[in-house]
């Protein structure tokens, strides 16, 4: 097994020695630099895993350090040494691209863990690049990117059913790229060569929906001065999508069903029958069991559609596809934006690894998007991903005398305080506080609602 590498920089010897003696114990490969400029010139000839670095050194301090390795070194892990009380430092550190910080004084178990979480971390990475090589050919499908266990179910699905005829539903949250994987079993099919035509069922008015979906004869309706082909004919010897089929009407519903059955059907104001070879893919959001017991959608039809159903995760339940899809997505839009972004620091990815993701892979897709555009480097850092940006608009409500009288206001003192300390970081202040960042979020949300209770319109 290769020795994990770490560069050890420390203006002090006994710092030094300490340090590295700490971590050969633990079997890792060790090299000491007294500054900043002996860390470079070591470097060019030792490629590292990790540096450590105190800040304050002489010739080249660490803040310097560790502006040149993310950009020469961007794959190389920082974490930066602090004086006890200096948490501006660390603050700055962390945002200039340092994947942690430890404060002194500090014992060689609490190095450890340091450490070790930065190379497991590391390991991840490096095991999701390697499975996206090995993997990437053979379990993704056009633009759909994914090695965790729920993917490879959706892909080896979609594998089973692109050779066949069958109805597909795909059902999944908004986001999951429903119609991504639509388009990708209709282009590995039979049928391939023939049109994909799709229909948003859920932004089609009801009553231009008929139309829209069987055609219609000239003089069939005011407005009618030709006749027109409606999708099913457009998509003959091809694939036609129903978008968001839970949203169609109970009328539609019924008119749709004995196309299905019959694979047959007249224009709208004509008595000619069509019979067309279509496939028919649908997606949902909904759980349309549920809407059939609520009566909005047909069972007869839900179970014409669920000859072969799909469910896509949300990006929650497959988090370990996440450094993927970045490396997906930044490639993606270098390209496309002419720019060379080549990757992104391993701190801006652990902050996407904790995100939510309400938004799903759309969301990441957006977020990626607009980090390349703003990047003016090589490396996309924390400070081009606007993570928490939509919370940004509503100031904080001013700090309250840690002295309030009531519990309540001790915890909102305490909480605003520590965020105003750590530069507004909510990561660090949950992590300080020892509370989710769940529950950091709605604290601050509550705070802001008592803040424009009381400066609303209504305030006497």
């Amino acid at each position: 097994m290769v020795r994990k590498r770490i560069l050890v920089v420390d203006d002090e010897p006994l710092m030094r020695e300490f340090i590295s003696e700490t971590l050969r114990r633990r079997k890792y490969d060790v090299k000491v630099a007294i500054d900043g400029m002996d860390a470079v010139e070591q470097l060019e000839s030792w490629n590292a895993d990790l540096v450590i670095s105190d800040i304050k050194m002489p010739r080249m301090n660490g803040m310097e350090l560790l502006e040149k390795l993310t950009v020469t070194y961007p794959s190389t892990d920082v974490i930066m040494i602090t004086a006890y009380g200096t948490v501006d430092d660390a603050v700055k550190a962390i945002k200039r691209g340092a994947y942690d910080y430890i404060q002194k004084p500090f014992t060689a178990e609490e190095l450890g863990i340091k450490v070790n979480k930065v190379l497991e971390f590391r390991g991840l990475s490096e095991e999701n690049r390697y499975l996206r090589q090995e993997l990437g050919g053979k379990y993704s499908f056009n633009q759909i990117v994914g090695v965790s266990p729920k993917m490879l179910k959706v892909f080896e699905a979609m594998d089973m059913v692109t050779a066949s005829r069958a109805t597909v539903l795909i059902q999944g949250e908004s986001g999951t790229g429903k119609e991504l994987v639509a388009r990708a079993i209709h282009m590995n099919s039979p049928r391939k060569n023939g049109p994909f035509v799709k229909i948003n069922c859920a932004a089609m008015p009801e009553t231009l929906m008929e139309s829209e979906l069987f055609g219609h004869e000239k003089g069939a309706f005011t407005g009618a001065i030709k006749t027109t082909d409606g999708r099913f004919i457009q998509a003959h010897d091809g694939t036609l999508l129903l978008d968001e089929i839970s949203e169609m009407s109970a009328q539609m519903q019924a008119k749709l069903l004995r196309v299905l059955q019959e694979r047959e059907f007249e224009r709208v104001g004509g008595k000619d029958t069509i019979k067309v070879d279509v496939r028919i893919i649908a997606t949902t959001n909904r759980d349309l069991k549920e809407a059939i017991k609520k009566e909005e959608f047909r069972e007869d039809l839900y179970y014409r559609l669920n000859v072969f159903p799909i469910s896509l995760p949300k990006l929650v339940e497959r988090k370990g596809d996440i450094p993927l899809l970045i490396d997906h997505f930044i490639k993606r839009f270098s390209a496309e934006y002419n720019k060379e972004v080549r990757s992104i620091q391993d701190t801006a990815v652990e902050q996407l690894m904790r995100h939510q993701w309400p938004g799903n892979v759309r969301e990441l897709e957006n977020k990626i998007e607009r980090a390349v555009i703003l990047c003016g480097e090589h490396i996309v850092g924390l400070k081009h991903l606007f993570l928490e940006e939509e919370e940004l608009y509503t100031p904080l409500p001013p700090i309250v005398d840690v002295g309030a009288k009531t519990l309540k206001e001790i915890e909102k003192s305490v909480i605003l305080k520590t965020l105003q300390e750590n530069d507004n970081n909510r990561t660090r202040t949950a992590d300080i506080l020892g509370i989710s960042i769940r529950t950091l979020r709605n604290k601050l949300r509550e705070y802001r609602g008592e803040s424009q209770a009381v400066s609303g319109p209504n305030a006497t």
